[in-house]
């Protein structure tokens, strides 16, 4: 038997919704990754760009577990001393769309494919989203915090 290697017109980019309601912002990102590299197809191949798209929404509504309030987000200008530390409690009131982005793309490989990949991310803080005519498919996540209970 040969090794299937997928060829560009076998790939297909669909389109997944996820509510981020009382999910843990590990669980999430992970979710998210495994979607955005498209390793749910019996299709993928780490060298194809096989990825989906997929909207996050409720970002505002993530749960933090143990004391990552208390904790800070990193972010580097690349200018010197531009290095910059906002705490999760007020990225979470400000710009939660900063946390889960930052979250998933550590979860991806550091590589030229992964960084397009992410361009097919789309986090929203409420429910609302622009992209209803692309008709995106419900993703569940079962696992949710055990501070929501």
């Amino acid at each position: 038997m040969k090794t299937f290697s997928p060829k560009p017109n076998d790939l297909s980019h669909e389109w997944y919704v996820v509510d981020a309601t009382d999910v843990v912002l590990g669980r999430l990102s992970v979710a998210v990754a495994n979607l955005l590299r498209g390793k749910n197809k019996p299709s993928f191949a780490p060298h194809a760009d096989a990825g989906n798209h997929v909207i996050v929404l409720n970002a505002d509504k993530i749960s933090l577990s143990r004391n990552k309030l208390d904790k800070n987000l990193y972010h580097h200008s690349g200018f010197p001393s531009g290095l910059r530390a906002d705490s999760y409690a007020e990225l979470l009131k400000s710009n939660p769309e900063r946390i889960v982005t930052a979250a998933v793309k550590g979860m991806m490989p550091k590589n030229k494919l992964s960084r397009k990949q992410l361009t097919r991310l789309h986090v929203y803080r409420g429910e609302e989203h622009p992209h209803t005519p692309n008709k995106p498919v419900a993703y569940e996540i079962d696992q949710v915090s055990q501070q929501a209970k």
